[in-house]
C-alpha cells in the first residue's frame, strides 16, 4: 500500500470530524430533525474511537476495547439516525439494547483474552449496524429512488468490509493478538470507509437539504389551519386548464359561521373548520383536489365521476357535516358545476360552482343545487 494503517486512520478521523461538524450545524438550524443530532453525536463517537484506535504505538487490548466500544456506540447513533431519518421516530430502548449487547459481547471476550475473537465480534458487530442502516434506506427509497439507493449500497458495502475484517482473523486463526491487525481486509476496509464515509455524508446531507425544500414547498401550498391545499395550490394545479368532460367542481360554505365564532368564539370556530376539512377528505378520493379557498369557503374537483355521482358526493359530505354539527348548528351549503361534452375551463366551473352555491343558500341553506334534480336537505 501507498499509505500505511495510521495515514488511513487520520483521513477517516479528519473526514469524520468534519462531518461530524456539518452535520451538528445543520442540526442547529432545522433541530426538529432529530436524526441530525443522531448523525452527528454517532460520527462524533466514531472520530474519538479513530483517535483511540490509530494511537496506539503498542498494542493494548483495553485500549483497543475502548476504541472499539466508542466505533460501535458511535455507528448505534448512525443506525439510530438511520431508522429517524425514514420513520420519524426511534425506539430509544431498542437502539440501547442493540449496542449495549454488541458492546457487551465484546467485552466479556476481551476479558476472556481472546483479543482477536473480541476485534473480529466488534467488527460483526459493526457490519450488522451498517446493514441495519442499509436496510432502512432501502426501505425509504421510494422518497428519492436514487440517492437513498445509492446511499444503502455505500452502506452495505462499509458493512461488508468490517465484517471481512472480522472473518480474515477468524480463518487465520488469530484468536488472540499481540499486534493491531495489518491484513488485505484493512487496508480494503480503510479505503472503503474513507469513501464510504464521504460519499454517505454527501448523499445524507443532498437528502436532508431536498426533504427540507419539498417540505417548504408543501408548507407554501398547504393551508395551514385544515391541512387541505390553499387557494394558490389549487389555481396552480388547474388555473385556466379545460377540465374533462364529465369533471366537477363543488364549492363549499359553512352556514352561518360568523355566528358561530361569534358566539362559541375563534378556537371553536377553528375546530369547526378542522373537523369539516377532515370529513371533506374521508368523502372524497385520493386522486380528487381539495382547497380551503379562505374563511369557511372550500372546493372540491372531481375527475371521472358522472353528474350524479358528483352531486352524491357533495350531498354526503353536507349530510356528514349536519349530523358531525348538531351540537353547535354548524350546517354546509354547496354548489355543483359539471363539465360539458367539450369540456370547460377551471375559472368557468368554478363560477358556476360559486353561483350555485349562492343559489343553494338563497333556497334555505345546509343544501346543494346541482344541475339536474335538486337535492335538499
Amino acid at each position: 500500500m501507498i499509505l500505511d494503517q495510521i495515514s488511513f486512520l487520520t483521513a477517516i478521523g479528519f473526514s469524520s470530524a468534519a462531518l461530524t461538524v456539518t452535520l451538528l450545524v445543520s442540526w442547529m438550524v432545522s433541530r426538529k430533525d432529530g436524526y441530525l443530532l443522531s448523525w452527528s453525536i454517532g460520527m462524533a463517537l466514531i472520530v474519538f474511537g479513530v483517535i483511540a484506535y490509530s494511537m496506539l504505538d503498542q498494542y493494548v487490548p483495553a485500549v483497543q476495547l475502548m476504541s472499539f466500544a466508542l466505533l460501535m456506540a458511535g455507528f448505534t447513533f448512525i443506525y439510530a439516525g438511520a431508522v429517524q431519518f425514514r420513520t420519524g421516530t426511534i425506539s430509544i430502548p431498542k437502539v440501547f439494547a442493540l449496542g449495549s449487547s454488541t458492546i457487551g459481547v465484546t467485552s466479556i471476550i476481551f476479558a476472556l483474552n481472546y483479543s482477536g475473537i473480541a476485534t473480529a465480534t466488534a467488527n460483526f458487530g459493526i457490519a450488522q449496524l451498517l446493514a441495519l442502516a442499509a436496510y432502512e434506506y432501502w426501505l425509504g427509497r421510494k422518497e428519492a429512488p436514487l440517492p437513498l439507493a445509492l446511499n444503502a449500497a455505500l452502506y452495505a458495502i462499509s458493512a461488508l468490509s468490517f465484517a471481512l475484517c472480522g472473518l480474515v482473523l477468524l480463518v487465520n486463526g488469530q484468536f488472540v493478538l499481540i499486534a493491531r491487525p495489518q491484513n488485505w481486509a484493512e487496508d480494503i476496509n480503510s479505503i472503503v470507509a474513507i469513501v464510504g464515509l464521504t460519499g454517505i455524508g454527501a448523499l445524507s446531507l443532498t437528502l436532508n437539504h431536498s426533504r427540507a425544500a419539498r417540505q417548504h414547498r408543501s408548507e407554501a401550498m398547504t393551508d395551514a389551519l385544515t391541512g387541505l391545499l390553499n387557494r394558490r395550490a389549487l389555481f396552480d394545479a388547474h388555473g385556466t386548464s379545460r377540465l374533462e368532460p364529465g369533471a366537477a367542481v363543488i364549492m363549499f360554505d359553512l352556514d352561518h359561521f360568523k355566528a358561530i365564532n361569534d358566539r362559541l368564539g375563534h378556537a371553536v370556530g377553528d375546530c369547526v373548520l378542522q373537523d369539516f376539512a377532515a370529513l371533506i377528505r374521508d368523502g372524497i378520493r385520493p386522486t380528487d383536489a381539495a382547497a380551503r379557498l379562505g374563511g369557511e369557503e372550500f372546493c372540491v374537483v372531481l375527475t371521472g365521476l358522472p353528474q350524479r355521482s358528483a352531486a352524491a358526493v357533495a350531498e354526503r359530505i353536507r349530510a356528514a357535516q349536519e349530523l358531525a354539527g348538531i351540537a353547535i348548528e354548524a350546517t354546509v351549503s354547496a354548489g355543483v358545476a359539471i363539465s360539458g361534452v367539450d369540456g370547460d375551463t377551471f375559472e368557468t366551473l368554478l363560477r358556476d360552482a360559486d353561483e350555485a352555491l349562492y343559489k343553494a343558500k338563497s333556497a334555505g341553506r345546509n343544501r346543494i343545487h346541482a344541475p339536474g334534480p335538486r337535492l335538499v336537505a
